[in-house]
């Protein structure tokens, strides 16, 4: 599970703490935006997270459903269908473009792996159908948590993209200003 611990020293504990976008409207635009970056850059990784998961309950749904009709087809048959549904890359599905990669990958890699610590699905198939059904259960619960945090943050994020907006809708901040500042490399 995706625990925030308050005060914690974390990214997503710093995120999804109240006062992380509490006084936003007095803060500088420049440290709106460095907020909004690093919202943006754990959903980013919550994003890659729940894709991981989503694989590995795609492999086990597939070793199932193999064993449920009889199949002679091996899962490792299915694996390119399966893993190119969840392809690495920009996360997608959010309804925004993001063209962030992930920044803790193996973190998320081993956190996966550590939920079955026992189970090695390389060979799905010797593993017993009691044993197919908990693993099933520890991801699906694992990426529950993992799609409500990364709702919250998305939330976050959009409070930080709303105030950046509101401050060039009313002319707080100025599109000429953010061009030169970019064309200085700032």
């Amino acid at each position: 599970m995706i625990e925030v611990r308050p005060g914690g020293r974390r990214r997503i504990d710093r995120v999804l703490s109240p006062d992380y976008v509490g006084d936003v409207e007095q803060r500088g635009l420049d440290e709106v935006r460095e907020l909004r970056d690093e919202a943006a850059q754990e959903e980013t990784d919550l994003s890659y997270l729940r894709r991981m998961l989503h694989a590995r309950i795609d492999i086990v749904r597939a070793e199932q459903r193999r064993r449920d009709e009889d199949g002679s087809a091996t899962v490792v048959e299915e694996l390119v269908g399966i893993l190119s549904d969840n392809a690495v890359g920009p996360a997608s599905g959010s309804g925004r473009y993001q063209t962030m990669e992930p920044s803790r990958a193996e973190s998320h890699r081993r956190h996966v792996e550590a939920l079955v610590s026992d189970v090695d699905l390389s060979d799905v198939m010797s593993l017993s159908s009691e044993k197919l059904d908990a693993t099933l259960r520890a991801f699906e619960s694992e990426e529950e948590s993992v799609s409500t945090r990364r709702k919250q943050v998305q939330t976050v994020v959009d409070q930080l993209n709303e105030e950046i907006a509101r401050r060039y809708r009313e002319g707080v901040a100025s599109v000429d200003e953010l061009l030169a500042a970019e064309r200085d490399g700032h």
